[in-house]
Order: structure tokens, then sequence, then C-alpha cells
């Protein structure tokens, strides 16, 4: 693959060909993507069922997400080892959306936003990752976790609250004024889960923290719980309704099946209406959901890219996570990108190819129906602790510091933007104004670097003496809008008392339409003053552009010249044309 071609092909199962077809697949190469599976999948039960309770539905949805998405995201995408699932940057969008349209709304913007997702690899999209400045997802990125964090806070305390308000702000008074009912017993095993999580990795062994933290939880609320504790679970929270009408506790012990999306549940159990209105209330939302799919799997193909040394497909990668998302929802699954941490486990794992991911949602499914009764004993707090610490993960707190610290005080000013944006509003805001926000900084920065200088007394480029009403002025720097009007208003000053103006425009790279009309004004000025106009030295790009809108040499107010020299070797000629000129108008 070229340096650059895989920012423009598109292709489906491209990293299963790329990786067992075209690099022969062996059974040495299959078992270390075993291996890594295996791991892959262990780490993902908790997690995603963690994150498809914090995304505001019950835990088996995030298993189905796990198994069906991260099975058809492997097989169909573009990047070798990334494993999708549910993932915590989703959480605050899926929530408010499940809260409004219940799980039926949120399967039909999951469909709809693999459908945008699939519209934008075919428009090969994927290339567009790069221009998203680092300080608009650090700020979004550092937000969610902050939100993420804050949901887990009623679970990690046992709080008694018994409707969390939509708004931030709202959310932390609700929590203040729930702290008198802390449960005790709860946030026992919530600071046991976590300080395992936080200890575990100084013993350096190669089991997840997030394992034994869990298993901890559960031993302890068991413990507790025997002892009159009332510590709620999993169990104690969920309940599902089987085909022969028998209910049970916790996870359904069944493989996800196919259903229409729109014949799920909607807000509050009630039946959910799909019509024109409901389309248009979901379509923000499922292309808030597209554009947050989009920048993480991106985002975490580039990781691993850097971590293996191969290349990925961007657009493959989109028309994967587009398929994924499409079919998933058609077997109770949420939306699905690559988890960055999940894929870094699958690549340390010793991962080869896709195969891995693949593998990663069979254990989960294997987990689903062989251990749902002991899933059902998971404590919400142990659950809410497991939470927390992949919020400050996500929160990337030491690189946002760093930026902070070093970074220029522009992109210090869209981190926090947008770091704001997300805690006080939503995501999609906070993107939105923090692109914006970068490109208008941007902008005005390069259009600073856009200098004029006076260059008529300088021997380096003017080797002889010029008449005093000659100018001759170098611009250096871009001349597009934001910078032209600043750059000719200058030299239209000159026109009042100069002659002949020189205009040397060998560091000009680009002249674009906002350029083009402040050139035009400074040739009309130009001829109203009767000075003489000289371009010298233009570069390919302007000169396309003043082909195209067809500026010709004006008698007696415009000249173009290749170079400067020859500008300079005619300053005689011109001299004494202007002063034959000048003499027939005193006549």
């Amino acid at each position: 693959m070229s340096h650059s071609a895989h920012l423009f092909s598109l292709r489906i199962a491209h990293a299963l060909t790329e990786a067992c077809v075209k690099d022969k697949y062996s059974f040495k190469r299959f078992g270390q993507d075993l291996l890594a599976g295996l791991t892959v999948g262990i780490i993902a039960i908790p997690l995603a069922m963690a994150l498809a309770i914090a995304s505001g539905v019950a835990p088996q949805y995030g298993l189905y997400t796990a198994i069906v998405g991260g099975f058809i995201i492997a097989m169909s995408g573009g990047s070798r080892y990334s494993v999708s699932g549910p993932t915590a940057a989703f959480v605050v969008l899926l929530y408010p959306i499940a809260q409004q349209f219940g799980l039926a709304g949120l399967l039909i913007a999951t469909v709809m936003s693999g459908m945008i997702l699939v519209g934008m690899a075919t428009l090969r999209l994927g290339r567009l990752i790069l221009y998203i400045p680092e300080s608009v997802t650090l700020g979004f990125t550092a937000g969610i976790g902050v939100v993420i964090a804050t949901l887990q806070l009623k679970d990690f305390f046992g709080l008694e609250i018994a409707h969390m308000p939509e708004q931030y702000l709202a959310k932390l008074m609700a929590l203040a004024q729930a702290l008198a009912s802390v449960h005790l017993p709860s946030l026992l095993v919530a600071s046991a889960t976590l300080a395992t999580m936080l200890l575990w990795p100084k013993l350096k062994t190669p089991v997840p923290a997030h394992l034994p933290a869990i298993i901890l939880g559960t031993i302890l609320a068991l413990v507790l719980n025997a002892m009159g504790a009332d510590i709620e679970t999993i169990g104690t929270r969920f309940h599902y309704q089987l085909s022969d009408g028998t209910t049970g506790m916790g996870i359904p012990a069944v493989l996800p099946s196919f259903e229409w999306p729109w014949l799920q549940a909607g807000a509050n159990g009630q039946a959910f209406q799909f019509n024109l209105a409901t389309f248009q209330a979901l379509l923000p939302a499922a292309f808030a959901i597209a554009m947050l799919g989009a920048i993480e799997s991106l985002l975490c193909a580039v990781v691993l890219d850097g971590m293996t040394g191969k290349r990925h497909s961007a657009n493959s990668e989109l028309l994967g996570q587009g398929i994924g998302n499409i079919i998933t929802p058609f077997f109770g699954g949420i939306p699905a990108t690559a988890a960055i941490a999940r894929s870094a486990a699958n690549v340390k794992a010793g991962a080869q190819s896709p195969i891995a991911a693949m593998i990663h949602a069979i254990v989960v499914l294997i987990g689903l129906v062989a251990l749902a009764g002991v899933l059902a004993y998971l404590p919400m707090s142990a659950m809410a602790a497991l939470l927390l610490v992949v919020a400050w993960n996500m929160s990337e707190a030491h690189k946002a510091l760093h930026l902070i610290k070093t970074a220029p005080t522009s992109d210090i000013m869209v981190f926090v933007s947008c770091f704001s944006l997300t805690v006080i509003f939503d995501m999609v805001i906070a993107i939105s104004v923090g692109i914006i926000l970068a490109a208008l900084l941007f902008m005005k920065e390069i259009a600073e670097m856009t200098k004029l200088y006076d260059i008529s007394t300088n021997k380096r480029y003017v080797d002889q003496e010029l008449p005093a009403d000659w100018a001759v002025l170098k611009i250096n720097g871009p001349l597009f809008f934001a910078a032209a009007d600043r750059i000719f208003s200058e030299i239209a000053s000159l026109t009042e008392d100069k002659q002949v103006i020189v205009l040397y425009l060998d560091g000009v790279s680009i002249l674009d339409a906002g350029g083009l009309a402040a050139l035009t004004k400074l040739i009309e000025k130009c001829k109203a003053n009767k000075t003489k106009l000289i371009i010298a030295d233009l570069q390919f790009q302007p000169i396309r552009t003043l082909a195209r809108a067809k500026i010709q040499p004006i008698e007696g107010v415009l000249k173009f010249y290749s170079t400067l020299r020859e500008a300079m070797a005619e300053a005689p000629i011109i001299t004494q044309q202007t002063e034959i000129t000048a003499d027939k108008q005193t006549q």
C-alpha cells in the first residue's frame, strides 16, 4: 500500500483480506489470535454490561453489541487489530436518547448512524480525521470522562435518587441533595473494588485489574447481603421476560435473536411510535453517533498503527463500522465502535488479524449463555467503580494537562471550550463549536503570518537606485480572504504618492477568491490614482487563479513579469514613459 493509499482505499473486509490472504495466515498465527481473543473477550464481558447500564439500557444489550457488532465490524472493517463494542464515549449521547425514546428509539438511531457511516465511507471521508485538532478530541473526551464519572456517583455511594435530571448542573444538585442517603455497604463494596483496580497493576501480572476487582466486589457484596446489607445487584435491578411468560432476574441466558428495532419497548416501557416526526427527532442524534463513532474508530486505528507499524484503511474501517451498526440493532445491540483500551489489550495479547476480535465476540457469546446466572450477582456499586476508572482513563488527564502547560493560547481556548460545552451541554455542540473555533483561530494565526515588506532599498533584491516615486514591496504568506484585505489596503494607501508599485510575490503560495477580490480593488485604486502596478514572480496557484479570473495586463496600469530582475531591468523605460505621460498631461 502506498504512503497515502490507506486514506483513500475502500474495500469490504479489507483488514481480513490483508491479514489472512495477502499475509498468508497460518496455524501459529491462529493460535496467537485465539489467545488474544480469549483475553479480550474476558475483559469485554463486565465492560460491555457496565457501559450498557451507563447508557440507560439493560446490561444484556451491551453484550449483544459486543457479540454481533464486535464480530461483524472485525470481519468487514479496515483495521487489523481494532476490537469494537459499546464504548464509554457513547454514554453521554445514548443515555438521553434511551430516556426519551426508550430502547426502540436508541436502536433505530443506531441503524440510522450506520447508514451515515456507510455514506461517509462511500464519499471517501475517512481522511478527514486528519483535520480534527488534538485540542478538540482531548476536550470532548475529557468532558465525556467527567460526565460518565458524575453518572456513576449515584450507584457508587448507593444514593436514593428517584430521577436523575438531564442537565449536568441539575445532576450535581440532585447528587448533593441526596448525600444524606449514602448507603455505607454499597460504598464499602465500591471502595474495595476501586482500591483493587488502582493497586492491582503494581503486581505487574498479565491479569487485567478489573477482573479481580469485580470478583472481590461481588464476593464482598454477597457476604454483606447475607448479613442483611441489601446491596443492589444486576439481578435485583434488571428483570426480563421470556417467551413463555416467565420473569427472570438479571440477564437472560439466551442468544441474541432477530427482532425489528421499532417493535422494542419505547420510553417507560410504552409502545414505540415510529413516524416521520420521530425520525426527524432521532436524525440529529444519529448524526452525532455516526460522527463520534467515526472519530473514535479512526483514532483507535491510528493508535494501533503506531503500536504495530501496520496501516489501516480509513474508509474501509468506516464501511465496516457502518455495516456493523446497521445490522447489530436488529439483534438488540446498541451503537458500537472501536474501543481503544480493548484494542490495545488485543495487540499486547499478541493478536495477528481481525480473527482475534471475532474470537473475542464468540467468547462474550459463550459468557452470556454460560455465566448469565453468575453475572446477576455483580453489585451495581462495583460496576460504578469500574466505570469511574474507565472514565478516568478516557479523560486522558495527563495529555490534557500537558496541552494546557505547553500548547499555544489558541489551542488551550479550544480545549477549554470543548471540555466545558461537553460537560454543560452535550458533545455535539462541543465538537461543532470546537472545530469552528479551532478553524477560526488557525486562520487568524495564518493571516497574521502574511507580512508586507518594503524592499525598495534592499540591495539583496534591488541592486539599482530607484526614483523616489517607486516602491518595491515583497509579500510573504498566503493571500487568502483573512489576510488579503489588510495587505492590499496597506498597499493601496501608497498609490496616492507613488507612481510605480512593484509587488514581488515569490513568497505567495495561495491566492483565493477573497485575495483576488482585494487585488481587483487595488487595481481599480491604481487606475484612479494613475499609479502603475507591476506584479513579479507569481507562483503556479496564483497564476492559475488570475488566469481563471481572466486578469490581463492593462496598458499604463497593470503589468506582469516573470521575475523581479526582469521588472527592475524595465525600470528606466517605465520611468521614461511615466515622465512623458506626465509632461503631456501638464501641456
